[in-house]
């Protein structure tokens, strides 16, 4: 592969850019530089600096071809529609087959935002003006108009579109509709990326990051670039109305999807089509546990109908392999970054993912059948604890609800009360002033003209104005009092010694004990994810060490909220139990806190409250979703049977039809191509009849007949010329196949085929002079 067009003194062999493709797709970290000083090394020349520059360009045309072959791959296969890979990016999931049970939610999967794969915008020098502050001096990239392969990325004309009404503000700041549940917690307790944080970043990044949506067995369904942002509004809002677009009913798991869900279903251009999809908004597992009890009862997936154990957290999992490529991809092109990435994504979904689809299959079946083995354990709970029915959970859960939906938002009345009796305060509090200043006595000297006689004048201007600022203060409060006393028709003002001063003073109290209660439950729960994110594999040194040091600061923060929240539960009548740094350290979930909340009813007696009943209707919900798991699992354990049957006999037939015809090139590519997923047949049938011999089993191995008919062996394609035609065979198919007139054709450029004749020619002189031109 030459190094440039036209008279090229350097060359590149094919094997040895093959050879750094795959390195790189295996090690993202691995890049072009250090390839070159290995190659430097194995032909004993010292490493010069141009050719690195010299590779990546033969590099670049390399991918090309490669682009340009599969292209017309897909095209003699029929699989060149619009939007043809994104219908057909997981098996398990799309492939659908005749007679299958439905399932309640068709297609799951989860999107989120990652800001490891920045770029950097490439500028002059910052320039300083005359009052001393710095500026980004003007871009220097170089225009560039060249796509990255592959259909993986949405145009950032389709995301910006999204960018209207102010819909492109950060999702924590969006508020919609006027319910009780908006008063859930979730604003304050669960941040994404705030522009304040980020806006430093904008200046030196061009792409601060990637945006993607994945299914919930890890194929990539979509990406979109964040674009010196954070997590704005419009990246979900675009991926979501793409997908519902093109795939129909879809459930996406989101960190905050409590607050996205209802963003769809008012946003004016998305909420009717939401609806007609039925699409369903859900939090993952993990995040959901960082959200308030009262959002986690209606959005945590143990409670959502239809998804089974599905936890919708796989883009971590995700950005833990693709975080590699941040170290090849900081300083690139805007076209070489993508490049990147979309190669990576499309040997990650073929190699990576595909060769681990039975692994987490059968991983999840194990799961679910370990979880449908605890049902003697869950009856022998419910004996004990006096449940007769397994209905009765349910019941827990609605009363549960009920009641954090009183510890949500304060009634208004007792607001009122509240304020009333503080403005009572502060009317006493101004009268004693009054009285004090009123009882000051001065002594004023008779002469005047004298200093003391001035100082003594100042003092009692000085009084005077105090004392009618208070006479001000005292009359606003009185106002206040009087008006209060309207809304609440007091009939007669409250005092000290009156009973409902009483009632309500301890309200306040109670209310204070509540903020401090607030205040170390988010303590707690920035320390649980400090300590995941500490522990977890691929966190470096310097990051460790740096969370240590949150860590010990974090740890005093929590002590000290410990402190002042006994102080205040000691005030409580009766006073309430306190608590020590052992037991604080010890809770795993938010649950654990709400349940020492005091409402306006005691619930420490509710069997819903208690830890032996919350653990059973855990695995009353858990039981439910491990029977919704098996049923799902079953299904797409049959889907992914008969793709490998129908993908394999496919491609066969259709590499026997290209070589009939001559087209020995594009049979040798088609044959690549059924060797590729082959390869990986046996090891899912040995996986998936190693399950099925297992006690529980009740899926079926056995081969069904897809709904789509294209990849039926019996449909004959016909190639005339440059066209590529589907014709329909006797009898014919049913509707969802492909029409039999009106097909679009391909329009033949002889470019394409001088390119392709100029390439062999490129590889023959390649292979030959390959030794003569490195020595040269």
């Amino acid at each position: 592969m030459p190094a440039s067009p036209w008279s090229p003194t350097v060359v590149v062999t094919i094997c040895a850019l093959e050879v750094y493709r795959v390195a790189h797709l295996r090690c993202p970290r691995l890049g072009i530089q250090a390839f070159v000083r290995a190659l430097c090394d194995i032909h004993g020349v010292a490493p010069r600096p141009w050719l690195g520059a010299q590779f990546s360009v033969a590099f670049d045309a390399y991918l090309a071809i490669r682009a340009e072959v599969d292209s017309r791959v897909q095209v003699v296969l029929g699989r060149d529609a619009p939007h043809w890979r994104l219908k057909n990016a997981c098996p398990c999931c799309l492939y659908k087959l005749e007679g299958e049970p439905v399932l309640k939610i068709p297609l799951m999967g989860t999107f989120d935002g990652n800001n490891s794969l920045s770029r950097f915008e490439r500028r002059e020098r910052v320039e300083i003006d005359e009052e001393g502050t710095c500026a980004p001096g003007p871009s220097k990239e170089r225009l560039d108009d060249r796509v990255a392969p592959g259909d993986f990325y949405l145009s950032r004309g389709d995301v910006d579109m999204w960018k209207k009404d102010g819909m492109e503000e950060p999702m924590k700041s969006f508020s919609a509709g006027d319910g009780e549940e908006e008063e859930g917690g979730c604003n304050e307790g669960w941040q994404n990326m705030k522009e304040v944080v980020m806006s430093r970043a904008y200046g030196m990044y061009d792409e601060t990051g990637f945006f993607p949506a994945l299914c919930r067995h890890g194929f990539v369904l979509k990406v979109v670039e964040m674009v010196k942002s954070g997590e704005l509004s419009k990246y979900p809002l675009s991926l979501t109305h793409h997908l519902l677009n093109v795939l129909g009913q879809v459930a996406l798991g989101y960190d905050i999807g409590c607050k996205f869900g209802k963003l769809m279903f008012v946003h004016p251009a998305l909420k009717e089509l939401a609806c007609d999809k039925n699409f369903r908004a859900l939090v993952g597992a993990f995040h959901g546990h960082g959200h308030n009890r009262l959002c986690g009862i209606q959005n945590l997936m143990m409670y959502v109908e239809g998804v089974g154990l599905e936890a919708l957290e796989g883009c971590e999992s995700f950005f833990s392999k693709s975080n590699a490529l941040a170290s090849t991809t900081r300083y690139a092109s805007r076209f070489h970054r993508q490049q990147a990435i979309a190669t990576y994504l499309k040997h990650t979904d073929a190699f990576d993912t595909y060769h681990g689809l039975t692994t987490l299959l059968c991983n999840k079946y194990r799961r679910a059948l370990e979880i449908k083995a605890t049902y003697a354990a869950l009856r022998e709970t419910m004996r004990e604890l006096g449940v007769e029915s397994r209905a009765e959970f349910e019941q827990w859960r609605a009363k549960e609800k009920a009641h954090l939906l009183t510890l949500s938002k304060e009634p208004l009345q007792e607001t009122l009360e509240m304020e009333y009796l503080q403005k009572l305060i502060n009317l006493q509090d101004t009268e004693k002033r009054i009285t004090a200043l009123r009882g000051v006595e001065l002594h004023i000297v008779p002469e005047p003209g004298t200093a003391a006689y001035t100082e003594a004048a100042k003092a009692t201007r000085r009084l005077e104005t105090q004392l009618r600022h208070a006479h001000e203060l005292q009359m606003k409060s009185l106002a206040a009092v009087q008006d209060l006393e309207v809304r609440l028709e007091v009939v007669t003002r409250w005092v000290p010694e009156d009973e409902r001063w009483s009632e309500v003073s301890e309200m306040v109290r109670r209310r204070r004990y509540q903020r401090a209660l607030d205040h170390l439950q988010g303590l707690i729960i920035s320390r649980m994810f400090e300590l995941a994110k500490c522990n977890m594999s691929g966190t470096g040194y310097k990051l460790r060490k740096h969370i240590a040091k949150a860590l010990q600061a974090r740890s005093k923060a929590v002590k000290n909220a410990i402190s002042k929240y006994n102080e205040v539960a000691q005030t409580m009548t009766p006073p309430r139990p306190t608590l020590t740094w052992e037991e604080v350290v010890e809770y795993a979930f938010l649950a654990d806190f709400n349940l020492l909340r005091e409402g306006r009813e005691d619930i420490r007696g509710e069997p819903w409250a208690q830890p032996a009943g919350r653990a059973a209707m855990d695995q009353h919900y858990r039981l439910l979703r491990a029977d919704e798991e098996i049923q799902r699992l079953n299904v797409e354990i049959r889907r992914l049977v008969t793709y490998m049957g129908d993908e394999a006999s496919f491609l066969d037939v259709e590499e026997g039809r290209l070589r009939e015809e001559g087209e020995e090139g594009l049979a040798l590519q088609v044959r690549q191509l059924r060797m590729e997923r082959a390869r990986f047949t046996a090891i899912h049938m040995e996986r998936l009849t190693k399950l099925s011999k297992e006690p529980g089993f009740t899926g079926d191995l056995v081969p069904g007949v897809s709904i789509c008919r294209e990849r039926h062996t019996h449909v004959v394609r016909v190639r005339r010329d440059n066209d590529v035609e589907m014709q329909a065979p006797s009898p014919p198919p049913p509707e969802e196949g492909p029409p039999a007139d009106g097909e679009e054709e391909v329009e033949s450029d002889d470019d394409d085929g001088e390119l392709a004749e100029a390439f062999l020619t490129v590889v023959r002189i390649t292979h030959d002079n390959a030794l003569e031109a490195a020595d040269s």
